[in-house]
């Protein structure tokens, strides 16, 4: 194993540590891709391939099963292959794949590229997660998460503006120019990766350890099913908010839009400083317990936008964004520091698999729940779905102090215990 570096920040929180900074540039390039091509996806498949918008749905769960079933594996395979490298082949493969975007004209053939495109980005994340956790651990690790999620932000909103001016040109060449830009940036953010120094790969088991030791790790399997929980916020952004604003509120519309720029900007901005002082698996695990404080006063503050007028309902929702978005930041420095910092070193990469599961769970999950509780039920429902959050940061608190007590059983030692 290779010694951990000290990724320090400068007071802009750019990293200091050059291997870091090359991560940083890789998914700044990838990600940019993929914000314009989640802008103009839908709309292409439905308006000039001819996909009634069922099917394209249908695509994208069948998507997300498979890319669920392949992150835990192909992190493994990034710890007993080398990270760097599996890093490298995953995301350029992803750009390569992503470029059959170009012909597919079908449902089957929509589903195929899909499913390979998710099951490959989901992997390569895993790879990158196992590769942080080994070379920037403790409190410099989560630093360093929280910079990457700014620059995934920044390089996400200037895609989607990409893919804004393939929508107002309305064209298709214009959608398939946007498609291949999102397959040359992966195949670019692959050759990025291989600027990142070697690390040793780590044997498949060692004596006595089960194949795939995370999933017999069951604290950590806890603790990744409670983060889960927690992890369904985000989807109140993209689907209660919408639903909540359009059916419940005299609020306009654009406030969606408004909303959404508010949480993409505070993140980009402010998110690094957010997780300052979020060092060990105690320390984050109090971090999520004030980030759900946060989101669950959000939540009651959303609830009282319905009773109020145009004006009253748009700044009500104003204030209630921005104390979520607060809880946010900070629940998410928590979540890093406790997938990572339960992780053995070894297997950084199958654990950070194991443990975007969780988010992908609670993207099933959270949809349909937010839905019930908060646009069926109304106000009430935001206070139950914030108490649900709330509950789950609250109990991950027991379920990581057990996972820190019976690591050694599982292998997963961390120097952020």
């Amino acid at each position: 194993m290779s010694a951990p570096a000290t990724s320090r920040l400068t007071r802009r929180g750019i990293p200091v540590d050059p291997r870091l900074r090359v991560l940083a540039l890789g998914t700044f390039v990838n990600r940019a891709g993929a914000g314009a091509t989640l802008t103009t996806f839908a709309l292409y498949f439905t308006r000039v391939v001819g996909l009634a918008p069922g099917q394209v749905g249908l695509a994208l769960s069948i998507a997300a099963i498979v890319g669920m079933l392949a992150q835990v594996p192909l992190g493994h395979l990034g710890d007993t292959h080398g990270p760097r490298e599996v890093m490298s082949v995953l995301t350029a493969a992803f750009g390569a794949v992503g470029l059959l975007f170009l012909v597919v004209r079908s449902f089957w053939g929509l589903v195929l590229v899909l499913a390979a495109v998710t099951a490959l980005q989901n992997g390569g994340g895993a790879v990158r997660g196992g590769y942080i956790g080994r070379i920037a651990v403790g409190g410099s690790g989560v630093a360093f998460k929280a910079y990457l999620r700014a620059v995934t932000n920044l390089a996400m909103s200037l895609g989607a503006a990409l893919g804004g001016v393939a929508l107002w040109i309305d064209r298709p060449w214009a959608y398939l120019a946007v498609f291949a830009l999102d397959g040359v940036t992966g195949i670019l953010a692959g050759l990025v990766s291989l600027r990142l120094p070697h690390l040793l790969p780590t044997p498949a088991r060692a004596l006595g350890e089960p194949r795939l030791a995370v999933l017999r790790d069951t604290p950590y399997v806890v603790v990744t099913l409670l983060t889960g929980v927690v992890a369904m916020h985000f989807v109140v952004m993209e689907v209660g908010i919408p639903l909540w604003i359009s059916e419940h509120t005299a609020a306009p519309t654009a406030m969606v839009a408004a909303l959404l720029v508010l949480n993409t900007v505070a993140v980009t901005l402010f998110q690094v400083r957010m997780t300052r002082g979020v060092d060990g698996v105690a320390e984050s695990s109090r971090a999520l317990v004030h980030g759900a404080l946060w989101i669950a006063g959000a939540f009651a503050v959303i609830a009282t936008s319905g009773w109020l007028g145009p004006v009253g309902a748009a700044v009500v929702l104003v204030v209630g964004a921005a104390i979520h978005v607060v809880g946010e930041m900070r629940s998410s420095g928590g979540q890093w520091g406790v997938q990572m910092g339960l992780a053995p070193q070894e297997r950084q990469g199958q654990y950070q698999g194991f443990a975007g599961l969780g988010f992908s769970l609670s993207n099933v999950v959270a949809p349909t729940l937010i839905t019930v509780l908060c646009i069926e039920w109304g106000w009430p429902g935001w206070l139950v779905l914030g108490a649900i959050v709330l509950a789950a940061a609250l109990a991950l608190q027991p379920a990581t102090a057990w996972a820190q007590r019976t690591r050694e059983r599982y292998g997963a030692v961390s120097a952020t215990g």
